[in-house]
């Protein structure tokens, strides 16, 4: 459920969509498909149940070309009781929403499962649907790349290495890449629902999914059920805004975490109380010598140290994890922070990775592209310091989007006018997506309704009985019975 922030390549930040005029109650053309189910696995303890759906690369040319969805259904457990099909997305953009019905019993509550068909699906472009975008086989040379440029060779770099990944992406994907964006996995979702013969459909969305469902929720109201949008971004936010609203997210974090391995002398990180200076001069440090791990690596630079903090800052739970891959980093160990690094990127211990990130970058800049010059992009930088002065690195110099060969589809405008009630859920140390960010999806909702979560993580489902609860009483009645709740 995690989203992807700007390294010195990822010239995107989740969320960072201009909006234009909404296509209300708009519809897309029924093909009458079915969804023929069968078992994913004869060996599975649960019974899941898999499934493919064709649909068009473009809704306007239906016959030009098409995607075929991969489907996991977790089946409701209590048939007797079931009140229908839940559709749930975990964010990115470009991460496969099988795996939560896979996992279904780790995402959601039991209450839940007895009730909904929980029914995952890679969106177009991403996971186990075909086509899928597919750019690069190692991230080190693109990601690792240093993000504080000394002189112009080294600035030139990072330009060439953000205009070589583009390149790269339309050879491999110029089929396919001008219809990734929201707007058609919006058209996607109703498609889903048609062929699984719902006239109205319940939705889950954590993180960037709350993007896509609320896109959902405003091309087609008359179709929402009920809908649950967890840790919201802002859709009101230009491609600028959103940057700085995930670098103050990330840096607000970063100082809490920080403030608490200074009052404790048994932080790893504790540095006589000033971890904070500590890592200041670690980040001058490995700039000016990286800390090489193996010999088949891109060593630790600004750049794997930024996504490695990062990372942490996802759930307060990886803090002490940061402490000590940070206190060995100071004695030239640089394992852990590598650790951090790769859990990011979803590297797989066989060394490979999947496609997320190319997924990420191909929707994001179809979304909203941002700037459109290298000067145009440099200009924010100052912005980006003065409000994140530790970890502004990591959110500045990427240039992909500037790249980007496939014409702009930006996100519409997010109004779920005439959807009825949409509960929102933000949390109040969430750095991904930060709860100002939150309180603005419920505010441009015609009737969204806000849970506010006291929690250091990113998105508040399952933290407390408290916001569990409320969301699954709405979820099971369609009825809410606050404008703002504190959980």
């Amino acid at each position: 459920m995690r989203t992807l922030i700007r390294t010195a390549i990822v010239a995107v930040v989740l969320g960072a969509c201009t909006t234009s005029t909404s296509p209300s109650n708009e519809t897309t053309p029924s093909g009458n498909q079915a969804i023929d189910w069968s078992p994913c696995s004869d060996e599975a303890e649960e019974v899941l149940l898999c499934g493919t759906l064709e649909v068009p690369f473009d809704y306007e040319n239906p016959e030009g070309g098409q995607f075929t969805l991969s489907l996991v259904k977790h089946p409701a457990t209590q048939s007797s009781k079931r009140i229908g099909s839940m559709l749930v997305n975990p964010g990115g953009p470009g991460f496969g929403g099988t795996a939560i019905a896979e996992n279904a019993s780790a995402y959601l509550s039991s209450q839940l499962l007895e009730v909904f068909d929980i029914v995952g699906w890679d969106p177009r472009g991403t996971g186990n649907s075909t086509p899928a975008v597919d750019c690069i086989d190692q991230y080190d040379e693109y990601f690792a790349i240093d993000p504080t440029p000394a002189n112009e060779e080294e600035k030139q770099r990072i330009i060439d290495v953000s205009m070589n990944f583009a390149d790269v992406c339309e050879e491999k994907n110029t089929e396919i890449l001008p219809f990734i964006s929201t707007n058609n996995s919006a058209r996607d979702m109703n498609a889903i629902r048609e062929a699984l013969g719902e006239e109205k459909i319940t939705y889950f969305g954590f993180s960037y999914g709350s993007e896509l469902g609320g896109t959902w929720a405003t091309m087609f109201p008359n179709t929402v059920r009920a809908a649950v949008l967890d840790g919201a971004t802002d859709p009101t936010a230009d491609y600028v805004q959103s940057g700085l609203n995930q670098a103050e997210g990330f840096e607000n974090e970063f100082s809490k975490f920080l403030a608490n391995c200074a009052s404790d002398p048994l932080c790893a990180f504790h540095n006589n109380g000033n971890p904070r200076q500590a890592f200041v001069d670690l980040m001058e440090s490995v700039d000016v010598q990286p800390i090489q791990v193996s010999s088949d690596r891109a060593p630790v630079n600004q750049s794997v140290l930024q996504t490695a903090v990062a990372m942490a800052m996802y759930s307060s739970a990886s803090w002490p994890q940061l402490e000590e891959a940070l206190a060995a980093a100071q004695a030239g160990d640089g394992e852990g922070i590598l650790a951090l690094y790769d859990n990011y990127y979803q590297r797989g211990i066989d060394g490979n990775y999947g496609n997320e990130l190319e997924a990420f970058l191909a929707i994001s800049c179809l979304d909203d592209p941002g700037p459109q010059t290298v000067a145009e992009a440099d200009s924010h930088t100052p912005k980006f310091k003065e409000i994140a002065p530790l970890l502004y690195p990591g959110f500045v110099g990427g240039y992909v989007c500037v790249f980007w060969p496939a014409q702009t589809d930006r996100r519409i405008e997010i109004t779920g006018v005439n959807a009825g009630p949409i509960l929102v859920i933000g949390v109040t140390g969430d750095a991904a997506t930060p709860l100002a960010s939150t309180r603005k999806m419920a505010a441009a909702l015609e009737d969204g309704r806000l849970i506010v979560v006291d929690a250091n993580r990113h998105t508040g489902y399952g933290e407390n009985a408290c916001v569990t609860d409320a969301a699954d009483d709405y979820l099971i009645s369609t009825q809410i019975d606050f404008s703002e709740k504190l959980c």
